[in-house]
């Protein structure tokens, strides 16, 4: 068998780098600036920068982002807050962290987002935020979600878990919403050497009761004015960000590409591929492709050697965990056939040529052999 492609390869992303990140690292352990620190303000600078926002505020992990930002939207029990029912669950943890109801709306059939046009009919007193998901790098619409929310006077909060340098209309992802929260679990675009998350906006009140929401509900040591959470950036992260921010344009660039020779070597094929709205470019965190026949040709790439991933292959509507609303099969039509239609192959920026030819080459095989 010819040698297998990773679905995700972080050594080789690390390789060209590796100089960089251990110089990064030895320089916050020399400092000894293991819990926020120098480094992680500096990172929250670059990172604001990034995103043409005035505050990051630097956290650890994308759901305690999150869950602060229902926190600073004053998102409290018997509240609901509109979403999505097709992305990872951290989004609705951060709803429910609060005592709050996730309110669910169908997604587009075309790019796995929030449908704009079901989110008006689903408003009530009750509701307290919208809050759409970039998923997989393809940024909502979201011209639209902001009229309903400015004509309801409801704010929209951005989960860019996965949207790293994606833009909307040519305008960076991250400052659209009251506040937008990212990831850097190491398999994102910006990944850390472990955990990490970031809050962004342009309200100083906000990102100030952030900071002190992240450390205690302190601004002041051993003074504590209100419940906070122990959600610091550890100095490793914020040094090795930093140090890999610079390396994100090319690594987006690298992703593009991969992302256009899919395209073409897919094209004649029955999968139904991702698409780039107008409106849209796309972060390209995952290369998603749908078929009906998904675990057929999941297991054909398997058994052929072929990474790749189902994101995600249950509504979560129907889990366990969110029983209690009621839910059940048919509610949510577009996120239920995705669900069972999606399957992620390999991509990240480092990838060959003869890698993708050789996996367009075994999904070709399995329509030739069905």
């Amino acid at each position: 068998m010819p040698d297998p492609v990773p679905y995700l390869d972080l050594k080789a992303q690390q390789r060209p780098i590796r100089a960089e990140l251990d110089a990064a690292i030895a320089r916050t352990l020399d400092n000894c600036s293991f819990c926020l620190g120098p480094d992680v303000a500096q990172f929250e600078k670059d990172f604001a920068a990034f995103c043409n926002a005035q505050h990051c505020v630097a956290m650890n992990s994308g759901t305690s982002a999150l869950h602060i930002a229902m926190l600073l939207l004053g998102v409290g029990p018997g509240d609901e807050v509109i979403t999505t029912p097709y992305t990872f669950i951290a989004t609705s943890w951060a709803i429910s962290y609060c005592g709050a109801k996730p309110v669910y709306v169908d997604i587009e059939d075309s790019t796995f987002n929030l449908d704009p046009k079901l989110v008006e009919r689903a408003i009530t007193p009750r509701t307290k935020a919208v809050l759409p998901v970039h998923l997989y790098g393809q940024p909502c619409d979201l011209d639209p979600l902001l009229a309903i929310c400015c004509k309801h006077k409801i704010p929209l909060v951005e989960d860019a878990a996965q949207a790293h340098s994606a833009k909307y209309k040519g305008r960076s992802i991250g400052t659209f919403g009251e506040i937008s929260c990212f990831s850097f679990y190491p398999a994102k675009n910006l990944g850390a050497a472990g955990e990490g998350g970031a809050l962004v906006t342009n309200n100083a009140a906000f990102a100030a009761r952030a900071r002190a929401l992240r450390e205690h509900g302190s601004t002041k040591r051993y003074h504590h004015d209100e419940i906070g959470f122990n959600y610091r950036m550890e100095g490793i992260q914020g040094a090795v960000l930093d140090m890999k921010l610079k390396h994100l344009a090319n690594w987006q660039a690298g992703r593009r590409r991969v992302a256009k020779r899919y395209h073409e070597l897919l094209a004649g094929t029955p999968l139904r591929l991702p698409i780039e709205p107008d409106y849209a470019e796309s972060a390209w965190h995952l290369y998603t492709v749908r078929h009906a026949r998904r675990d057929e040709l999941k297991a054909h790439l398997d058994a052929n050697g072929i990474g790749n991933a189902v994101h995600y292959p249950m509504p979560l509507h129907l889990q366990k965990a969110y029983a209690n609303l009621g839910h059940k099969p048919g509610d949510f039509p577009n996120a239920e056939k995705a669900s069972r239609e999606v399957l992620s192959l390999p991509m990240f920026a480092e990838l060959t040529d003869e890698q993708l030819q050789r996996v367009a080459g075994v999904v070709q095989e399995f329509f030739t052999k069905a």
